[in-house]
């Protein structure tokens, strides 16, 4: 499908008008998931959901690359908002500077501005957003305004107990982000003390020899509390998301997450391909050639 650029613009209010000149459907009220048949060429919006731990990040390149759409994460969305120093950017450093916390209607505010920018003309894939109800009706709000709405939500699967094991033996190196696991992914300076326990001090990057750390929410105690809040959260999101959510089992190995998730795309792409070209008298068997 040919790209479309979206013409949008963030007002005072904070939610983004149609620029001047430029016609738009009207689909106010517009559902999750819903869309106008009469504009062909949509967005494909998709949201990323996943515990801590999940391997949303294993995920997420899979899926962009099938739709040619950037993968968006919160985290990344809010430094590179602070970096580029724009009106939000600035607010949002001033905020963090304090040691507050960033309110919804300011997350939206980077989330808006982003998904007006060129490369994502195409669509994206939101990592980490919406992560509440509230916040999955904030994105709603926007995107019904160019009668647009999320066309899928990929929830990634894993048991509490097995994201324990996974994350509890995760060491990060700071610079660059890369993750290591004591067990799964260790670095190779690593050692044992003689209880077998690993010692810190041998936990160093592979690639520059500096010392990884541990998240301080990285451990059983903080983790159950974030489960617990995630549990909560994500329930009120699949209900919400229902028509377009399609779930993926993460405990398996990545090989097969991976190949899951493939074809899952490919039947998302197809029944896309139909939808949105109903006239259109292709054999089936032709459809995935043509995406």
């Amino acid at each position: 499908l040919a790209p479309i650029r979206r013409r949008c613009r963030p007002s005072s209010s904070g939610q983004p008008q149609a620029v001047k000149g430029t016609s738009y459907p009207r689909n106010e009220q517009a559902a999750p998931g819903r869309r106008n048949r009469r504009e062909s060429k949509m967005r494909d919006i998709v949201v990323l959901l996943g515990p801590p731990g999940a391997g949303k990040g294993t995920v997420a390149p899979i899926i962009q690359n099938k739709l040619g759409v950037p993968h968006l994460s919160t985290g990344q969305m809010l430094r590179a908002a602070v970096k580029g120093g724009s009106k939000i950017g600035t607010e949002l450093k001033e905020i963090m500077a304090s040691g507050k916390l960033v309110s919804n209607s300011v997350v939206l505010k980077v989330v808006q501005e982003r998904i007006c920018q060129k490369d994502c003309d195409r669509g994206f894939i939101l990592d980490g957003f919406p992560r509440s109800l509230e916040q999955a009706k904030m994105l709603n709000d926007i995107l019904s305004q160019t009668s647009e709405g999320v066309t899928l939500v990929v929830e990634i699967r894993v048991p509490d107990e097995v994201l324990e094991m996974r994350i509890c033996g995760r060491w990060m190196h700071k610079g660059s982000g890369r993750s290591y696991h004591v067990k799964f992914s260790p670095p190779k300076s690593m050692k044992f003390q003689s209880n077998g326990e690993v010692d810190p001090a041998t936990m160093k990057d592979d690639a520059t020899g500096e010392a990884l750390y541990q998240r301080k929410d990285d451990t059983a105690t903080a983790l159950k509390q974030r489960l617990k809040l995630y549990h909560e959260n994500n329930n009120a999101l699949c209900k919400y998301y229902r028509k377009v959510l399609k779930p993926v089992n993460g405990n398996q190995l990545i090989p097969k997450v991976q190949a899951a998730v493939s074809r899952m795309m490919d039947d998302h792409m197809t029944s896309t391909f139909v939808e949105r070209n109903p006239y259109n008298l292709v054999d089936n068997e032709n459809i995935k050639s043509k995406l």
